[in-house]
């Protein structure tokens, strides 16, 4: 038997009595997953796990991708919490996106067999790849924003436009994130460390900028 995750996932998040069955539902697909790829599990799967009927399954979620689109809340979560490193004024500049890229593929490896199943989706569902695309869309301003704030503070260079260089540079995020598997090996951790350079590079000229003398490139993961 799987063991129960330390933390609540979002969906669990302040959920009332009158959500226990869609809190259920969420639930089976979740275990499911651990056992199964998404592909493979059917609504019947999900409702006899969960003890719902099927009527009931369909008057939460309109279609299997609508449940993993819930359920994959957590993976969003976490690349929220990820980014927030930008904010933290306590860190130089490449500490916050060395700990932003460490991170961010760190909740992967975490959320590993959630992601995978996002991944099925979007291939699958045209309303998880919107889904997917409107998750990605929301990170381009508050990126664009930092760009903007360290070159008007004369940390970074002039460059190409904010927006643009924020996309592009998600975008890439995104690929590398793909090719992770849930346990790091040394072309993963080459992938990322690349990856952190190329944001560095991107926004600052250098990957060398503000790193305390003698210290190695690289952060505890």
């Amino acid at each position: 038997m799987r063991a129960r995750r330390d933390a609540s996932p979002a969906w669990e998040s302040g959920t009332t009595r009158g959500d226990q069955r869609r809190e259920a539902l969420l639930r089976a697909l979740d275990e499911l997953l651990h056992e199964s790829d998404l592909e493979s599990i059917t609504i019947a799967d999900i409702t006899t796990r969960a003890g719902v009927t099927r009527s009931g399954f369909y008057f939460y979620f309109a279609n299997k991708a609508a449940c993993m689109a819930a359920l994959g809340a957590d993976v969003y979560v976490a690349s929220v919490a990820a980014a927030a490193h930008l904010a933290d004024d306590s860190l130089p500049a490449v500490r916050r996106i060395e700990r932003m890229v460490y991170d961010l593929t760190a909740s992967v490896r975490r959320h590993h067999y959630l992601y995978r199943a996002m991944l099925d989706a979007r291939r699958h569902s045209g309303a998880i790849r919107e889904m997917w695309d409107s998750y990605l869309d929301s990170f381009v301003a508050p990126m664009a924003q930092y760009i903007d704030s360290e070159r008007s503070a004369g940390h970074a260079p002039a460059g190409p436009h904010s927006r643009t260089l924020a996309a592009l540079l998600l975008g890439l995020s995104d690929r590398v994130l793909e090719s992770l598997g849930p346990t790091e090996t040394p072309d993963d951790r080459r992938r990322v460390d690349a990856l952190a350079t190329i944001w560095l590079r991107s926004i600052y000229g250098t990957s060398e900028i503000a790193r305390p003398r003698g210290e190695p490139p690289g952060v505890e993961r």
